[in-house]
């Protein structure tokens, strides 16, 4: 019967994992978000009560999306394979993995900031439009600006999902948390190894959402406070 990790072991191969975890997930957040904040709000100004309403490109834009976002995240590693070898010289790894959890967040944020533009009231916007305001400066400086704290959250759920995904990527060999637990702990049999992994994942995301909720809730604060 294999023994178990050692704790000192466990400590050093968890903490490691982590890093890489929070690498991959932080960077693909980032890369998300950039994508994703524009596609949100071109799926707003394009619907038929948007800015700018456009039938028939919204109808593209939301069957690419939906497309986007229903493919299992393992689906989409295989899948981008090739891509990511091109981009980055290789398939494994947390800096491989990075790809696929950017591509396969882009859609999600997109609906996410689509629907927290939605919740933006509309005598706001009816407001601006009676100042002149043109377009640009109306989804800068009123729809993104109103919608900033749903925005926050939003991103903080998308990198909680990525959290998610990257446990999966482990499966290929994508690296962090989720490659620790399937290698070390699932493959050996090393419980010590497989709870420990969990353990870290489910406090990394915890800790994410806090972070983001808080945030949320300080840009709502401040908002509110520059109102009065």
């Amino acid at each position: 019967m294999r023994e178990p990790t050692p704790w000192d072991r466990v400590f050093d191969l968890v903490s490691a994992a982590t890093g890489d975890t929070i690498y991959m997930v932080g960077i693909a957040t980032v890369l998300a978000a950039l994508g994703g904040i524009p596609l949100g709000v071109l799926l707003h100004i394009t619907s038929p009560t948007g800015l700018s309403p456009r039938p028939v490109l919204h109808r593209v834009l939301g069957v690419v999306v939906d497309i986007g976002r229903s493919l299992p995240f393992v689906v989409l590693l295989v899948l981008l394979g090739s891509v990511t070898r091109a981009l980055v010289g290789t398939t494994i790894g947390p800096t491989a993995v990075i790809v696929p959890l950017t591509v396969g967040a882009i859609p999600f944020v997109g609906r996410l900031v689509q629907a927290a533009l939605r919740e933006v009231n509309a005598s706001v916007v009816e407001a601006a439009i009676t100042t002149g305001a043109s377009r640009t400066r109306m989804v800068r400086s009123v729809l993104l600006r109103e919608a900033g704290p749903a925005l926050v959250a939003a991103i903080g759920v998308t990198a909680v999902t990525l959290i998610g995904y990257s446990a999966m990527a482990g499966v290929i060999g994508g690296g962090g948390l989720g490659d620790v637990a399937i290698r070390f702990g699932y493959q050996r049999n090393d419980t010590r190894m497989l709870w420990a992994s969990v353990v870290a994942l489910g406090a990394l995301a915890w800790f994410t959402q806090l972070l983001f909720d808080r945030l949320a809730r300080a840009i709502d604060r401040r908002r509110s406070a520059l109102k009065i």
